[in-house]
C-alpha cells in the first residue's frame, strides 16, 4: 500500500503575516489598493466625518472603499459578507491594513456614499483598462 504525507489542508497554522507582501504586483487588487492610494481625491469623503473634536476615530475612506470595491468586483455584495472577509480571507486583510469594520459601518459607508462610490468603481475599471 502507498505511504503518502497527511492531507494538511484543513489545519490551522499561525505564522507571521507581512501584509504589504500579499498584495502582489500585476493583480487586480494590487492595481485597485495603488489607484485608490495615488489616484482618487478622497476629500470630498471628509465631509461625512464629524469627529474631529470628538467621537471615535473613523475607518479610513481609503480602507472602505478597497474592501468595498475589492468585495463587489468578487461578487461580494453584502456589508456582512465584506465583513467577514475582513476577518478570514488574507487578501481582504492585507487590503484593510487588518481593520477589521463592522457591516454596520461598511453598510453606511455604502448607503452614505452611494453617490461617491459608483463612479469610482468604473473609474478603477477604466484605468486598469487603459494600463492593460
Amino acid at each position: 500500500m502507498a505511504n503518502y504525507k497527511p492531507d494538511l489542508s484543513c489545519q490551522s497554522k499561525f505564522i507571521p503575516i507581512d501584509f504589504s507582501q500579499q498584495i502582489i504586483p500585476g493583480t487586480f487588487e494590487y492595481a485597485l489598493s495603488h489607484i485608490v492610494d495615488n489616484h482618487f481625491d478622497l476629500t470630498p469623503f471628509d465631509d461625512w466625518y464629524n469627529n474631529d473634536n470628538g467621537g471615535a476615530a473613523a475607518y479610513p475612506p481609503s480602507v472602505m472603499l478597497k474592501i468595498i470595491l475589492f468585495g463587489y468586483s468578487r461578487g461580494l455584495v453584502s456589508s456582512r459578507r465584506i465583513a467577514e472577509a475582513c476577518e478570514t480571507n488574507i487578501t481582504f486583510m492585507s487590503l484593510s491594513g487588518d481593520e477589521q469594520p463592522h457591516y454596520t459601518s461598511i453598510a453606511s459607508f455604502v448607503a452614505r456614499m452611494k453617490d461617491k462610490i459608483e463612479p469610482l468603481f468604473t473609474l478603477v475599471l477604466m484605468i486598469c483598462d487603459r494600463k492593460g
